[in-house]
C-alpha cells in the first residue's frame, strides 16, 4: 500500500513492527458517538484506497502477513504467509511479477481475534524473555498447515509474534482455523475450522500450545463464530453455504445455530450438542425443506419485522449416550429437523450481563442478482434470540435488522457498547463489483426500531484495498491467493480471563480517557483486514 501520509503511533511500553496511521485527525468526538463514514471505498482495477473510520478515531497495525515470527519453522516463517513458494534468498515471494514468474507465497489469512491479558506467565520460544501481559490470539483460515499465531502485544520487535502450533496433541497437522474464543472454565482457547470435515479445537495459551481434538463432544461443522455463556454453555454458529435453487443464485438454507451444553462447566469432553429449532405460526418446525421452494412462506416470514417466533433446543448428541467419535453437526440437526439459516456466521450476546438477548447475523447469498435478496435474508439479517436465561430450553426469535445492497454480507460482529453492537461486511468480490462499493463495519443500536425506513446503521469503517489485494483481484488471485480485502475479527474486550470477562458479561468501554490505554482492564479494539497484507489493527484514539 503506498501511503501518502505517515504517521508513527507508539503506544506506551509496546514496540510495534508496523506503525502508521490512517484516519483523519481532527478532534475526537466523545467516546460513544461514532461520527458516520458517508461513504463506502469504491472498487476498480488496480485501485487501491486507504481505509476510512469515524472521525477521532485511528487504527496501528499489531502485526501483518510480512511480520516474521519469532519461531520460524519449515512450513511457517511469517504471521500470514506460508513458505510454499520461495525466492532464491529462501523467503517467501510476498509480491508477485515478472521476475517471480507472477507467482507468491500464499497468504494464510490470519482471522478472528482473541485478546487476553494474562500477566507474566505466558512463555515464548525464548524461555529467558519476559512476554509482558497483553495478547492476541488467532486461527489462520487458509494454506497448509493450519496454525495458531498469538500476537505479544508488549514484546519487541524479535518477539512480536509466536507461533504456538501447526500440530494438534496426537501429531495431525491443524486444520485452517476460523472462529476462536477463550473458555475461562476450561481454561483453553477454543477454535472452529468452517470444515464440515475438520476437527473442533481447544488449545492452551501458552507455548507449546496443547491443541486438543474436542469434535467428539462438540461435533464438525461448517462452524465459525463461538461465544461462551455465564452458564458453561458454548454458542456455535455454522457457515455453510447451501446449494442454489434451481435457475436463480439464491440458496437454500444450510447453515445451524448451536448451543453446546457441557455435563459441568468447562468439560470439553462430556455433554450434549443442541441445534436451534424455530416454529412456524402453525408450531411446526421450519426446516430447510420447508425453505427449499422459492420464496417459501417459511422464509419470507423469518424475514418480516414485528413477527416473533418461538424456539426449541434439540438434543442431537449426547456423549452419555453417543460417545466421543468426532460426528458431523450438520446431518445430525437436518435429521433433527432444526432450523437453517442463510450462513449465520457469528453471534454474541448483548452486554449487559445477563446473557438473555444472542444477536447473530445471517450473511445471506452475497450476490446482487439473488431474487430472495429484499424478501428472504438474501442481502444479510441480524436477529434477536431472547430468552430467560441462557440455559433455556425455549425462546423467542425476531427479525432486528434486514440488509440491502449497500448493507450486506454482515460476518463478524462485537458490541462496542452497551447498546452499539458492530457488524462488519464480507460481501466477496462478485457482489463488491455489482455494487461498485467494498466492504465497511456499521453500528446498529440494539434500542432502535430498524422497521422505520428513517433509521439506518451508522458507518464507522469504510474498508480500502491495500496493493497486494489489487493485484490478487485483477489477476484471479494467480491461482492460489483470494482477492479484494475483507474485514475480519473484529473484537472489543478488556482482555479479563476470568469468568467475569465473558462477552456479555460487562458493558464495553473502549477509547475511554483513562491514560494508558493498554493498561490492564482497559478496553481494546482489534480487526483484521484479511486477505492482501494481512494486517491485525487495533482502532485508537490518537
Amino acid at each position: 500500500m503506498k501511503l501518502t501520509r505517515k504517521t508513527k503511533l507508539i503506544a506506551a511500553g509496546t514496540v510495534l513492527p508496523v506503525a502508521f496511521g490512517v484516519a483523519v485527525a481532527v478532534a475526537a468526538p466523545p467516546a460513544t458517538n461514532f461520527a458516520n463514514v458517508p461513504t463506502a471505498n469504491t472498487r476498480s482495477q488496480g485501485y487501491a484506497p486507504a481505509n476510512a473510520l469515524s472521525a477521532g478515531l485511528a487504527e496501528i497495525a499489531v502485526a501483518q502477513g510480512s511480520t516474521k515470527v519469532e519461531n520460524p519453522s519449515s512450513p511457517v516463517s511469517y504471521y500470514g504467509y506460508d513458505n510454499d513458494t520461495l525466492n532464491a534468498a529462501g523467503d517467501p515471494i510476498m509480491v508477485a511479477s515478472a521476475a517471480t514468474a507472477n507467482t507468491e507465497a500464499h497468504k494464510t489469512e490470519p482471522d478472528k481475534n482473541t485478546y487476553l491479558v494474562f500477566g507474566r506467565g505466558l512463555k515464548g520460544a525464548d524461555p529467558g524473555y519476559d512476554y509482558g501481559d497483553h495478547f492476541l490470539f488467532q486461527g489462520h483460515e487458509t494454506g497448509t498447515p493450519g496454525y495458531i499465531t498469538r500476537i505479544n502485544l508488549d514484546a519487541d520487535a524479535a518477539h512480536h509474534v509466536t507461533v504456538l502450533a501447526t500440530q494438534d496433541s496426537a501429531g495431525n497437522p491443524i486444520a485452517d482455523i476460523d472462529g476462536s474464543t477463550w473458555d475461562p472454565f476450561a481454561q483453553r482457547l477454543l477454535f472452529t475450522t468452517e470444515n464440515s470435515n475438520a476437527p473442533t479445537y481447544s488449545a492452551t495459551p501458552g507455548y507449546p500450545s496443547q491443541v486438543v481434538d474436542v469434535s467428539g463432544a462438540l461435533g464438525r461443522g461448517g462452524y465459525e463464530g463461538i461465544q461462551d455463556d455465564s452458564d458453561g454453555n458454548l454458542w456455535i454458529l455454522e457457515d455453510i453455504g447451501g446449494a442454489n435453487k434451481p435457475g436463480t443464485t439464491a440458496r437454500i438454507p444450510n447453515s445451524f445455530v448451536y448451543r453446546y451444553v457441557p455435563k459441568k462447566k468447562g468439560d470439553l469432553a462430556n455433554g450434549k450438542l443442541q441445534v436451534l429449532q424455530v416454529l412456524n405460526a402453525a408450531n411446526h418446525p421450519i426446516t430447510q425443506a420447508s425453505q427449499t421452494p422459492l420464496q417459501s412462506p417459511d422464509q419470507v416470514a423469518l424475514h418480516v419485522y414485528g413477527r416473533v417466533f418461538d424456539t426449541k433446543w434439540i438434543t442431537i448428541h449426547d456423549t452419555a449416550v453417543d460417545g466421543n467419535t468426532p460426528f458431523s453437526a450438520n446431518l445430525a440437526a437436518k435429521a433433527a429437523n432444526g432450523t437453517p439459516f442463510k450462513r449465520p456466521e457469528n453471534g454474541v450476546f448483548r452486554p449487559d450481563g445477563k446473557f438473555q438477548e444472542f444477536y447473530f447475523d445471517e450473511t445471506g447469498d452475497t450476490n446482487a442478482t439473488s431474487v430472495e435478496n429484499d424478501c428472504c435474508g438474501g442481502w444479510t439479517s441480524v436477529f434477536k434470540l431472547t430468552e430467560n436465561n441462557p440455559s433455556s430450553n425455549t425462546g423467542k426469535l425476531r427479525l432486528f435488522y434486514k440488509g440491502d445492497q449497500a448493507h450486506a454480507g454482515f460476518d463478524n460482529v462485537a458490541f462496542m457498547t452497551g447498546n452499539l453492537i458492530t457488524f462488519v461486511e464480507d460481501a466477496g468480490d462478485t457482489l463488491h463489483s455489482q455494487r461498485n462499493a467494498l466492504d465497511s463495519g456499521f453500528l446498529l443500536d440494539v434500542t432502535k426500531n430498524y422497521a422505520d425506513p428513517g433509521t439506518l446503521p451508522v458507518q464507522w469503517l469504510a474498508e480500502g484495498r491495500d496493493a497486494s489485494a489489487a493485484l490478487d483481484a485483477d489477476n484471479a488471485g494467480f491461482g492460489k491467493n483470494e482477492g479484494d480485502n475483507e474485514i475480519t475479527g473484529i473484537h472489543v474486550s478488556d482482555g479479563d480471563p476470568s469468568a467475569a470477562g465473558i462477552l456479555g458479561a460487562k458493558t464495553p468501554r473502549p477509547f475511554q480517557p483513562s491514560g494508558d490505554e493498554r493498561s490492564s482492564g482497559a478496553w481494546r479494539v482489534f480487526w483484521t483486514q484479511q486477505h492482501g497484507d494481512n494486517p491485525t489493527w487495533e482502532v485508537i484514539k490518537p
